[in-house]
């Protein structure tokens, strides 16, 4: 098993990040640009280590080819409420701002090299506003 890896700034993941914990400290936000998805199987799990309190944590896929298929968990604790959002056919981008979208302090996204040009996605989060999903298509 690899050690833990702290992310403080924006980066390209490489495959040797695969397999550990992947923790994001920066409260104003960063990218995570994901390998290109060759159907390897590497999972790497991302773990916010330090809620967001401006901008936001983007992870990305590699190229304009790749989507993300799977579900975010997202909770509100004031409200009591927790809702799921699908990725859609065209998901390329997951976006945590520290409030509706989750960024919360022990947030947990984990992505799966499934196939070529498909990523599977699982997220739980925290939202403290009315819950939104956090993925959508930017690349």
């Amino acid at each position: 098993m690899y050690a833990p890896k702290n992310f403080t700034a924006s980066a390209t993941l490489r495959r040797s990040d695969a397999g550990t914990v992947l923790t994001v400290n920066a409260a104003a936000g960063l990218t995570l640009t994901l390998p290109a998805a060759a159907g390897t199987g590497d999972t790497y799990t991302i773990v916010i280590g330090t809620t967001v309190t401006s901008n936001s944590v983007l992870v990305k896929v590699a190229n304009a080819s790749d989507t993300m298929r799977g579900v975010a968990v997202v909770a509100q604790d004031a409200g009591d409420t927790a809702v799921a959002f699908e990725a859609g056919a065209t998901a390329d981008t997951i976006t945590m701002n520290g409030s509706t979208l989750g960024g919360l302090l022990g947030d947990r996204i984990i992505l799966t090299d499934v196939a070529t040009n498909l990523w599977s996605v699982n997220i739980i989060a925290a939202a403290t506003g009315a819950e939104a999903s956090p993925f959508s298509a930017t690349v």
